[in-house]
């Protein structure tokens, strides 16, 4: 969160005007450019865990490949949205920001793509075994991946709270179309996923290097940038950032400790923002900070848990555990279609229970039965094997097939919750108190990465501790949730109905 949070100082800080509140369709264009996002995101979510263990990393360690992602979240995305708060670039505040992250995604992707080709190329003996130069190539594109995507999101959000025009209800409704168009993302990415011919598309990218898995892939973030450069593009050009006003020399002069410029301008803001977070944002930190607790462990190894515990496979002995993988490719799609019409409901289910801190309390308790329900599936995939006449394992029955995808479909429900709640009550916290978009939403994200590193670092040895599935850290994740639902129960604020505009935009500007 921004550091909403310095109310204390609000009388050091120039007022300005709220934004105006932008029309609809604005706010659609601007949320559509999560589905390109989000189509990668969900190709590396499905798809990555098994490919990295195919290039020789095991299961321990492929967690720690994961860090990248929550190490550049902390820095980018609060650096990003303090920058995007102050930017005077003459084709906007956001905008820049968006357009460099939709950049460097298209570099990534190619890296990773290519790596086993690239790595082959330098020395990578062919077959199975360790390909230390893809792995480090592939390391390199996940990294610079991740640092993009979250040039995209932080910004993208932050502008989306720039055209709500403090108005609570209209961000709690821009942050449920984010939510909408990341479901219809994670829907595209995750059928192409679990399209096992996709790489005919593109012949050029089956070679001896990469095998139907690897093009696969491939072929898939071929896609996955077509749609996240012409949504992007499309965006940028017919949406135009409301213009704020100027900043007077004594705002200036504040922020910079009274003696020009400071040299530290957004850690000096962080730091300050961590340091007056009022109690209501301590909250919302700690609860975001369990819930993702829960989630990233399933975030983590959802199709390898289909692959490994429901399917019975083994990585690198093909069959069973590639359609285990597809599988859970198919399990995540129906949980994006889920998620897609939960995310248009949030706000109506919200009103009719007393509140979408009551919505979010709720459904954790929703994730926590569905990550302990697990255990229930797994121990029926192994109660149920079977073997054909030539004692090679099958696949399991229907009903243990259609336990485990239901589980990933009822799972969509709180994820609606999770990719939309937290960020509106940051933008309207943040809001009510004076703060810039930008920085408030990287503050949050600081208790989203936080515990994604956690869960990469631990994740991989505590489940090797336990004989090396996925099940304990569901286990933890269940029991994480539960925690974040009485949190968000009896701690929570309620937000209000609807904000009145902010007097005092602009304390982080």
């Amino acid at each position: 969160m921004e550091n909403g949070t310095k109310k204390l100082n609000v009388s050091s800080l120039a007022v300005e005007q709220p934004l105006p509140k932008s029309k609809l369709w604005k706010i659609i264009m601007v949320a559509s450019i999560a589905a390109g996002v989000q189509f990668g995101w969900a190709l590396q979510l499905s798809l990555l865990t098994p490919y990295v263990q195919l290039l020789g990393i095991p299961h321990k360690f492929a967690s720690f490949i994961w860090l990248c992602g929550p190490i550049s979240g902390m820095i980018v995305q609060p650096v990003v949205g303090y920058y995007s708060d102050n930017c005077s670039s003459r084709f906007g505040r956001r905008r820049p920001f968006i357009a460099a992250g939709a950049a460097l995604v298209t570099i990534a992707v190619f890296l990773i793509g290519f790596a086993a080709d690239l790595g082959h190329a330098s020395g990578d003996p062919l077959g199975k075994g360790s390909k230390p130069r893809a792995i480090a190539v592939f390391v390199v594109g996940f990294w610079i991946l991740d640092v993009a995507n979250n040039m995209l999101q932080g910004p993208c959000r932050a502008l989306l709270a720039d055209l709500s025009g403090g108005k609570a209800g209209r961000m709690r409704t821009s942050n449920a179309f984010f939510s909408f168009f990341m479901a219809v993302g994670n829907v595209l990415g995750y059928a192409a996923g679990s399209y096992s011919r996709l790489y005919k598309i593109f012949p050029f990218s089956k070679t001896p290097a990469c095998d139907i898995y690897c093009a696969n892939l491939k072929s898939c973030f071929f896609i996955a940038v077509f749609l996240l450069l012409s949504l992007t593009i499309l965006a940028l050009t017919v949406v135009r950032e409301n213009e704020l006003p100027e900043k007077d020399e004594h705002e200036i002069d504040e922020k910079a400790g009274g003696g020009g410029k400071s040299k530290v301008p957004f850690f000096g803001e962080i730091f300050g923002a961590l340091k007056d977070l009022p109690r209501p944002m301590w909250i919302l930190l700690l609860v975001t900070c369990l819930n993702w607790i829960a989630w990233f462990p399933f975030f983590l190894y959802d199709t390898d848990w289909m692959a490994k515990e429901v399917y019975g496979g083994k990585v690198g002995d093909g069959r069973l555990y590639d359609l285990g993988v597809h599988a859970g490719a198919l399990g995540l799609l129906l949980n994006s279609v889920v998620l897609g019409f939960m995310s248009l409901s949030v706000e109506f289910l919200g009103k009719k229970i007393g509140g979408v801190k009551r919505l979010w309390g709720i459904l954790n308790f929703v994730l926590a039965v569905c990550m302990a329900l697990t255990v229930l599936v797994t121990k029926m995939a192994e109660k149920s094997r079977q073997y054909d006449a030539h004692g090679t394992l099958m696949a399991p029955t229907s009903g243990v097939k259609i336990g485990a995808l239901t589980l990933f479909a009822v799972l969509g429900i709180p994820l609606a919750v999770t990719f939309s709640v937290p960020f509106a009550l940051a933008s309207i916290f943040s809001s009510n108190a004076g703060s810039g978009q930008g920085l408030s939403l990287g503050v949050l994200n600081l208790a989203i990465v936080v515990p994604q590193m956690l869960v990469s670092i631990v994740g991989g040895p505590w489940d090797d501790l336990f004989g090396g599935g996925n099940l304990p850290g569901f286990i933890v994740g269940a029991v994480a949730a539960a925690a974040s639902g009485i949190l968000a129960l009896t701690m929570l604020p309620s937000p209000p109905a609807d904000a009145k505009p902010a007097t005092t935009m602009g304390g982080f500007h």
